[in-house]
Order: C-alpha cells, then sequence, then structure tokens
C-alpha cells in the first residue's frame, strides 16, 4: 500500500500572495471628475400607486419637471405612495445673472 502525504492546512494568519503583480503605486483608485462634473440638486415629487399606474398623471409631472431641467433619477417605494427622486445639474449663481440692460418699459 502506498502511503498518501496530506497537504499542510493554510495558516488563516498569513495573507495570500496575489497572482497577479499589484497596481502601480501612483495610480488613483478613484477616477477624477471635472469639477461641477457630479454636483446634482434633488427633489422628491410623491405620488400614489394609482396616480403612477393610470397613464397621465406620471408622464403629466415629468414633462412639467423637465421643462425646469429636472430628469427622473429614482423612482423609491415608500409604502403605498412612490417618490419620484428628480435631480438635476447644480447651477452657477453666476450664469444666472442676466448682462446688459433691461428692456424699455421695465
Amino acid at each position: 500500500m502506498r502511503d498518501r502525504a496530506e497537504e499542510e492546512p493554510e495558516d488563516p494568519d498569513e495573507p495570500e500572495e496575489p497572482d497577479e503583480p499589484a497596481a502601480s503605486v501612483g495610480a488613483p483608485l478613484v477616477p477624477t471628475v471635472a469639477p461641477g462634473g457630479r454636483e446634482f440638486e434633488f427633489r422628491v415629487e410623491m405620488m400614489s400607486v394609482e396616480q403612477v399606474a393610470d397613464g397621465k398623471t406620471l408622464p403629466e409631472t415629468l414633462t412639467k419637471a423637465s421643462a425646469d431641467g429636472w430628469d427622473l433619477h429614482e423612482v423609491i417605494d415608500a409604502g403605498e405612495r412612490r417618490a419620484l427622486l428628480l435631480r438635476r445639474p447644480k447651477r452657477n449663481p453666476r450664469e444666472e445673472r442676466r448682462v446688459g440692460f433691461a428692456p424699455p418699459g421695465t
């Protein structure tokens, strides 16, 4: 009869050696985004399940919101109601100022 050699159990305190080389030290782990690229403001609209399912209220609400620059981000289940999470990019206060003279008569 042949003798079998058993494998030694691994010690749980020793870290495993990776098969692939580690990433370079200088590489960022999180991707960078241009300033203002991920800055949003959010708004919530509450609706009943019937309003969402009737085929009229939800499209009207989203159409009105999109006229102001709001986009539907997520629909959240809130029991008997649904929360529509809307978002739009933050507006820079300097961009909102009008430049020039006021129209005559104002």
